[in-house]
């Protein structure tokens, strides 16, 4: 799903800590080399408190190297863990893989608020996508940061997915909903044109609540698992 034209695909994704909006900024592909360079979002990012990365200081250039840039090599476990092999079966790997484990693992580190995901570029085909609701604390009534008495679905539950093309912020938004319609947020920005242009086809897509962390904020306490089929 995250390959074209015999190319792979990553999605480098900021969260503004003071608007809590999630910005694609980058795109990483490999293609016998590693190519990096930043994309659509990268100047509202910026107004909205992004930094360019210091190894990326140039918005407009693209960069390439043989080997997978440190910058982000860094972020994944070391493979001289001595778990490192309950690592690899957490995120289905037989061997370590640096650019596979990032698509795994997304990259995300407690000290920025960056991480790498795995677009969706091929509606055509097969595959599913685990990821955090978004919007969930406006549309749960969560007090402060803690969602304990506010989420009522638990893992498995199904979702119901919704197109909102009148949607003014984004005309591929997909409502989230629980089975008596209630909203329990929307498909991520970076997920929604490619969820939508499914559903707008009638390809057969599932949706099911993959865990909920009352203890966790309201950013993250319910992730869902989206699944479709060629």
């Amino acid at each position: 799903m995250s390959q074209r034209d015999g190319r792979d695909y990553l999605y480098l994704i900021w969260k503004s800590e003071q608007s809590r909006k999630q910005y694609v900024v980058g795109q990483l592909i490999k293609n016998g080399q590693f190519e990096f360079q930043y994309v659509k979002d990268i100047k509202d990012a910026i107004n909205d408190g992004f930094t360019p990365l210091l190894c990326f200081p140039d918005i407009d250039n693209v960069y390439t190297d043989t080997k997978l840039f440190s910058v982000f090599a860094s972020r994944l476990p070391d493979k001289k863990r001595k778990d490192i092999q309950n690592i690899l079966e957490k995120y289905g790997l037989e061997e370590y893989d640096e650019y596979m484990m990032l698509k795994r693992s997304g990259a995300r580190l407690p000290i920025d608020s960056l991480e790498f995901i795995d677009p969706i570029l091929n509606i055509e085909e097969s595959g599913k996508r685990i990821f955090f609701i978004a919007g969930v604390r406006h549309y749960l009534e969560c007090k402060g940061d803690n969602c304990r008495n506010a989420v009522t679905v638990t893992r498995g539950d199904e979702i119901v997915l919704k197109r909102e093309p009148d949607n003014r912020y984004d005309p591929y938004a997909v409502q989230m909903l629980d089975v008596s319609g209630h909203i329990l947020g929307y498909v991520p920005g970076y997920y929604s044109e490619g969820v939508s242009r499914m559903l707008m086809e009638n390809k057969r897509v599932t949706c099911h609540v993959y865990n909920v962390d009352k203890n966790k904020n309201c950013n993250e306490c319910m992730k869902a698992i989206i699944k479709f089929e060629s």
